[in-house]
């Protein structure tokens, strides 16, 4: 198998704010074409979106694309919902986890993976209040202990 490159387009920072990270899955998703060249200018925004599963399919909700500037009337809604593509049998087990077990779908990161695109969507349990903020003191704690070292280093 090739060794193919991968390179970060988008991070969706907000989700390991928000949410714990149980496990994560790679998928593909259904693109047009303006789309593609907008999402290659780098004009995508995964803050506020969610993935859901309907018929047996996975859709990506509220993914914002903008608009590509030279596509005139072959651009698309930049809110429209996309078609993630997954194996039937990683979906229905992914189904089975959000209707029992109460997660959420929530995608990670959007990358090139050769010249395909492709999603990190993440099997996910909402954090509290008060996990939120064990975690913003221990990221402040790490901080200052590098601080600390960098100082005591030079």
């Amino acid at each position: 198998m090739k060794n193919l490159n991968t390179k970060t387009i988008s991070k969706n920072k907000k989700a390991f704010h928000d949410y714990f990270i149980i496990e994560s899955f790679e998928a593909g998703i259904e693109l047009c074409g303006t789309e593609v060249k907008s999402i290659r200018q780098g004009r995508v925004n995964l803050k506020d979106s969610w993935c859901s599963i309907v018929n047996g399919e996975m859709l990506l909700n509220g993914m914002h694309i903008s608009s590509y500037k030279e596509g005139n009337i072959f651009n698309r809604d930049p809110l429209r919902v996309r078609r993630l593509l997954m194996h039937k049998r990683e979906i229905m087990k992914l189904f089975g986890s959000v209707n029992k077990d109460g997660y959420s779908l929530i995608p990670l990161s959007l990358y090139f993976k050769g010249s395909k695109i492709k999603v990190q969507v993440g099997l996910c349990k909402g954090k509290k209040l008060y996990d939120k903020r064990a975690c913003m003191a221990e990221r402040s704690a790490k901080r200052d202990m590098q601080r600390a070292l960098k100082e005591q280093n030079k």
